[in-house]
């Protein structure tokens, strides 16, 4: 079992490792404007998953993702080059959401402002059913007692 930093290490060499590698050296047709977001290494160093964003529609995702399952051989073939260490991870890509996710969560976000808006300008416009003060101030008659006096 590999500590935090090391296994954390191992996961920054294997991600740059992968996106110059992709860059420089894999010429498929079918890879995209791809970008390597992230990488995450099991405790034991054996597994690693990259995972990438495409610029483009499903279409071009799903190419690019033929492209690197093809090219996996080669990558990990780097990646063993880079990380100098006794078993070379096994390469899992996975395509990363968080873009998708962030742009539903602002989506979000905006629609509650703008609703935010509508619900604010309602209450400037809004009246009060009675009074504006319902309660009694000091010197309009401090007791019950005293109006009923006055009958």
């Amino acid at each position: 079992m590999a500590d935090s930093t090391r296994q954390r290490k191992v996961a920054d060499r294997i991600q740059t490792t992968v996106a110059r590698t992709l860059e420089r050296r894999i010429k498929d047709p079918r890879l995209g404007f791809i970008t390597i977001t992230d990488c995450r290494v099991t405790g034991d160093l054996q597994n690693a998953t990259v995972y990438y964003t495409v610029l483009g529609d499903e279409k071009q995702r799903k190419l690019t993702a033929q492209a690197l399952r093809s090219a996996k051989g080669i990558l990990r073939s780097e990646v063993g080059k880079a990380l100098g260490i006794r078993l070379t991870p096994e390469l899992v890509f996975e395509h990363d959401t968080l873009q998708e996710s962030a742009a539903e969560f602002d989506d979000a976000l905006a629609r509650a402002l703008e609703r935010d808006k509508e619900i604010a300008q309602q209450a400037a416009q809004a009246k009060y059913a009675g009074e504006a003060d319902p309660y009694r101030q000091e010197g309009e008659g401090s007791e019950l007692g005293e109006e009923e006096q006055d009958d």
